[in-house]
């Protein structure tokens, strides 16, 4: 028992299908032999919400009633317009499958199956510039244009071309007339070809196709045999000639458009000395039979091509396109991914433009307090000055602090802490930056710190923690003179909560006066003889007004271009040494929503990794020109606490542990070397 749904507008087809089901869902007509009546749907949870599904999430039921009801009434205009090639809204309709129709023909009879549904290539083959390679267009060209070896075979172009112009230069060679000259006086001496002289050119025409030289150009004089003895021996050649004017140029315009590959209509004109306007009307029959198909090819304007020639331009190019996004080897995408980063030779960022964008690729990263400017910016940054970074951030447009969970805070039951440990101020403890403007991610309350941890903290560091709750962000001395504490017990306080995750401050100058033993003694020369306790005042890293739970997708998705940004390609195992609360499938969601709005792309880059990878445009053409390159034996030493401590993730090796006292030594991507320490170098 076949039986057909049809989710339609009731005004529009009840008085055709009478048999309709009622009840809370949309009408839905039904057509089958023995059913009378309405048709009841059960009221089960599992059929309704498929139903809900079909009618409302696979078919939009109520747009097509808007529409159909719009279109009745008038404030849609219904327009009827002629196209090479069927619509794309009428696919569904012409590759439906049997059930979908409400009679018993078989399928052979459906006239549906014999439209064709492509006259045309990809729009976004035809539609951009640049999208075919121009080395396929070349080599499809210099294919396309007849190979003559002997009088026959220019016989048998010349009835393709119709007709040859003698000064005509096929892909920008000399004049086909002198390169085949001693075959075309063999066919004038057998009576086979001639010469006819139009516009002050002369062109070869033959025997066969005389009646429609005759009929594109009317008013030709043959230099070399009457037009009757041409017509006579047309008459037993191949061809007929053409009834009309228009179908001779059709005809002429065809042969040579199949032998030339993407030409202009101008072009065209010029070289076959016809007006531009009957070229056009010839190319554009041509095009509504779907021989010939228009676009831009060659940043030439509006071009016209054979179909085939096209379509083999397209394949050639599809080809060098696919050759070019083969994966790359892990140690490949490893030495474009160090140039990436800025820390190869000559790839270096300058001034505070370049620090800026160093943190914009860094943030959400964790890494020791101690190595991060020693270590990590000025890898990246040539003559790297701790002062930029702190005008970035007394300017607001950076920040940091720890976001990872500290151990102390973990484990936590019916409001109690259950761990035994406490917050231990450490040179190590790990800080990330941020970039204000891009920091949604960081507006996530996904660190899991308890609403009192007091018993983990000093009882200097819980009342520092309790005065900038109730007085807000404050400098040093107001701490001092807040909490009744001495200058030493609030730097230690102060070093807790930051370790805490907790606490942050206006500059990062601040920092440094707690992580620098010298600074805390008063000690040091030039640069580093700066006061104890710097210009700043320390806030609250994350208050809890700013948690905004319900911006959690948005969070993700600042997450995941934090990401794109720090490796240009992301896959899970680059999730290994990151710190985001956040898993792969629900970064995965937000890739694919991105790869649909076009802003990253989908693929296989880096070889030897499972499931997707998704990457910046810029990214995908920067990698192949560094694997284009090719290696460089260049040596590139970065810090294990450094986010391209990659050993054992992405290229193979024992894996090294985050210390700001190791380094890592990559040779044209390969680690090279066993992790040492840096008071060895």
């Amino acid at each position: 028992m076949r039986l057909a749904l049809w989710p339609c507008c009731a005004s529009a087809v009840e008085t055709k299908f009478p048999f309709r089901c009622s009840g809370s869902f949309p009408t839905i007509y039904a057509c089958q032999e023995n059913i009378q009546g309405d048709i009841q749907i059960p009221a089960h949870p599992l059929i309704r919400e498929v139903m809900k599904d079909v009618l409302t999430e696979a078919m939009d039921l109520e747009g097509l009633e808007r529409v159909l009801r719009a279109l009745g009434s008038g404030e849609i205009r219904a327009l009827a317009v002629d196209t090479p090639a069927p619509s794309a809204f009428s696919h569904e309709i012409l590759n439906a499958n049997p059930y979908a129709y409400l009679d018993d023909a078989p399928l052979e009879e459906r006239r549906a199956r014999a439209v064709s549904l492509r006259r045309t290539l990809p729009e976004s083959v035809l539609g951009e510039i640049g999208k075919l390679d121009p080395a396929a267009i070349a080599e499809v060209q210099e294919s396309a244009w007849p190979d003559v070896r002997d009088a026959d075979e220019l016989d048998d172009a010349l009835q393709t071309l119709v007709a040859l112009p003698e000064s005509f230069r096929p892909l920008a060679l000399d004049p086909a007339a002198s390169v085949w000259r001693e075959f075309f006086e063999r066919l004038v001496a057998d009576g086979r070809a001639t010469r006819a002289a139009w516009d002050g050119e002369n062109f070869w025409v033959s025997a066969v196709q005389a009646s429609a030289f005759l009929g594109a150009y009317p008013r030709a004089e043959f230099l070399n045999q009457p037009a009757t003895s041409l017509a006579t021996a047309a008459d037993t050649g191949k061809s007929s000639a053409p009834s009309s004017r228009e179908d001779a140029v059709r005809l002429l315009v065809q042969g040579w458009v199949g032998h030339l590959g993407p030409v202009t209509a101008p072009a065209l004109a010029k070289t076959l000395h016809l007006p531009e306007s009957e070229i056009v009307e010839a190319l554009s029959r041509l095009e509504a039979e779907g021989s010939v198909l228009r676009g831009e090819f060659t940043r030439r304007g509006t071009e016209w091509c054979d179909r085939r020639l096209l379509a083999r331009i397209h394949r050639l190019t599809l080809g060098v396109l696919r050759k070019e996004i083969e994966p790359v080897t892990p140690a490949e995408f490893m030495r474009w991914l160090l140039r990436w980063q800025h820390l190869a030779p000559g790839t270096e960022l300058r001034g505070e433009r370049g620090v800026l964008e160093a943190l914009r690729q860094l943030q959400g990263f964790e890494a020791p307090a101690n190595a991060w400017e020693r270590e990590i910016l000025a890898r990246r940054i040539a003559g790297y000055d701790p002062e930029v970074l702190d005008r970035l951030c007394l300017a607001g447009s950076v920040g940091w602090g720890r976001f990872s969970p500290h151990p102390a805070m973990l484990g936590e039951t019916n409001g109690e802490l259950s761990s035994g440990r406490r917050v231990v101020p450490t040179s190590v403890s790990p800080l990330a930056f941020f970039i204000r403007e891009e920091a949604d991610w960081f507006s996530a309350d996904g660190r899991a710190i308890p609403a009192d941890f007091s018993p983990r903290i000093s009882p200097a560091a819980a009342e520092v923690l309790e005065f900038l709750r109730s007085h807000g962000a404050s400098f040093f001395a107001d701490l001092v003179r807040g909490t009744g504490r001495l200058k030493s017990e609030i730097e230690t306080a102060l070093w807790e909560l930051v370790s805490a995750g907790v606490v942050t401050a206006d500059g990062f100058d601040n920092l440094r006066a707690l992580i620098d033993p010298k600074r805390r003694a008063g000690q040091g020369r030039g640069r580093e003889c700066r006061p104890r306790h710097s210009t700043g005042r320390w806030a609250l890293l994350l208050p809890a007004a700013e948690i905004k739970p319900g911006d959690s997708q948005q969070a993700v998705e600042s997450m995941a271009r934090a990401l794109l940004a720090r490796y240009g390609v992301v896959f899970r195992e680059l999730l290994a040494r990151e710190s985001f609360p956040v898993t792969w499938r629900a970064l995965w969601t937000v890739f694919r929503r991105l790869e649909d709005r076009g802003e990253v792309r989908g693929g296989r880059f880096v070889d030897g990794f499972l499931g997707e990878q998704f990457a910046l445009p810029v990214a995908v053409d920067s990698l192949r020109a560094c694997r284009r390159a090719g290696p460089t034996g260049e040596t590139i030493v970065v810090c294990a606490a450094d986010p391209m401590n990659l050993v054992g993730i992405v290229v193979p090796g024992e894996r090294v542990p985050a210390n700001s006292g190791r380094t890592v030594a990559f040779r044209d991507g390969v680690a090279v070397a066993p992790a040492f320490s840096v008071a060895a170098m």
